[in-house]
């Protein structure tokens, strides 16, 4: 309880205390009032008010959603600070002051709907000018990664995809950077590029991951560097049913999903609790929030990332180190093709650059993030709403759809 309380507390200090109560009541309007009123209230006694304007009976009844919209939507921009809350919170509380101003006027009258016409609408524009001028508060924060965390980066993975997005996100923010993959040739081409357009240092150390003699050469030689953040993106899959995957790939992928950002980060982390900051990044998959059948040993490879990342996110987050667990959906890499799939949509993926961006602004303030569409929320969350059987059935004729007929 303690630990829950202690969460709350740091997520309240994301914004000013009088947010922090507008919050407060949005969540309580979405979750509590705004269910009672649309479930629990007869539809002959119930009443909305829009811009001072009365509706009653079915009138209200029908409009209630939208007003259930609105504060959902505040609660979710207020929690996560969104930068599309200003103007509208403000344009919105400014609606409200009209009608509280209107309203008297029109259903009260006399001296006393005149009084109340004065005096009812001055907290909420006092409201509203207080959130026409939070404008601050909601604009996109600098990243500040090099101030946040320290001077070097080692990314796994580095070669292509999400692992050189990273690369380049960290060098443009003045963060040197180690890049590790089996490649060298292409890790070397990404190194020259970084050094020439950010003006950072980049080192390559050509590795396999899934070697645990080659994570500790490369823990050895990374030693004497000041690693602040560590982006344990190195992965692979493997499409198809299981009694047909080969088993030594199968090992691969369990050294290198598993074993290796364990070890790695095992590596870098004292060095960062001692300096009391730095940051570690585990790329997940939304894969690893369910059972996806003909990527069984994948799924639960990412489901391993997941709870691995998270539960660090809890033992860390009160000494200094910020631990985040990226989960993607379909991403414009090269993935697919290394895991034996076929992807007859790639131009719905998500670039790669847009998930990194995504990744490093939640990057301190939340234990995981999935990136990606609409879609791939839907399915990240798919397990909230529907039975877990259910849930396996639908990812089977996904992946079915996926995965050669040889593998299937």
């Amino acid at each position: 309880m303690e630990a829950s309380w202690a969460w709350i507390r740091d997520r309240l200090r994301e914004r000013p205390p009088w947010l922090s109560v507008l919050l407060l009541f949005c969540a309580f309007m979405t979750f509590v009032y705004m269910p009672w009123d649309f479930f629990s209230k007869p539809v002959a006694v119930d009443e909305e008010a829009w811009l001072g304007v009365v509706l009653r009976g079915p009138a209200a009844k029908l409009t209630e959603p939208i007003h259930w919209a609105i504060y959902a939507a505040g609660m979710y921009g207020l929690w996560r600070m969104r930068p599309w809350m200003w103007p509208w919170a403000a344009v919105y509380s400014g609606t409200v002051t009209f009608g509280m101003f209107v309203w008297p006027l029109v259903y009260v009258g006399g001296v006393r709907g005149v009084v109340l016409a004065v005096v009812c609408p001055l907290p909420f524009a006092l409201l509203t000018r207080a959130l026409w001028r939070a404008a601050e508060w909601f604009d996109p924060k600098p990243l500040a990664l090099r101030e946040r965390y320290g001077p070097w980066a080692l990314v796994t993975g580095a070669s292509a995809g999400l692992g050189a997005a990273f690369a380049r996100a960290l060098a443009r923010e003045g963060m040197s950077v180690v890049l590790v993959a089996r490649r060298a040739e292409r890790l070397e081409v990404l190194a020259d590029e970084l050094r020439q357009t950010c003006g950072v240092d980049a080192r390559v150390i050509a590795a396999d991951l899934s070697s645990v003699e080659e994570i500790e050469r490369v823990a050895r030689e990374t030693s004497e560097l000041d690693v602040a953040m560590l982006v344990n993106n190195a992965g692979v899959g493997y499409a198809g049913l299981f009694d047909k995957q080969v088993p030594q790939r199968l090992g691969t992928m369990i050294a290198l999903n598993c074993t290796a950002p364990v070890l790695l980060t095992h590596h870098v982390l004292p060095r960062m609790l001692e300096r009391r900051r730095g940051a570690v990044v585990v790329v997940a998959s939304v894969a690893g929030r369910q059972p996806v059948p003909l990527h069984a040993v994948y799924s639960a490879t990412k489901a391993f990332d997941l709870l691995f990342g998270e539960a660090l996110w809890a033992e860390v987050r009160d000494r200094g180190v910020d631990v985040i667990v990226v989960q993607p959906g379909p991403v414009a890499t090269e993935f697919e093709e290394v895991a034996g799939e076929r992807r007859p949509e790639p131009a719905s993926d998500e670039r790669p650059q847009d998930c990194v961006q995504v990744a490093l602004e939640a990057l301190g303030h939340t234990p995981s993030v999935v990136t990606g569409t609409t879609m791939t929320w839907i399915r990240a969350n798919a397990h909230r709403f529907l039975p877990r059987a259910v849930i396996t059935f639908l990812a089977h004729e996904f992946m079915a759809r996926q995965t050669p007929p040889d593998m299937r």
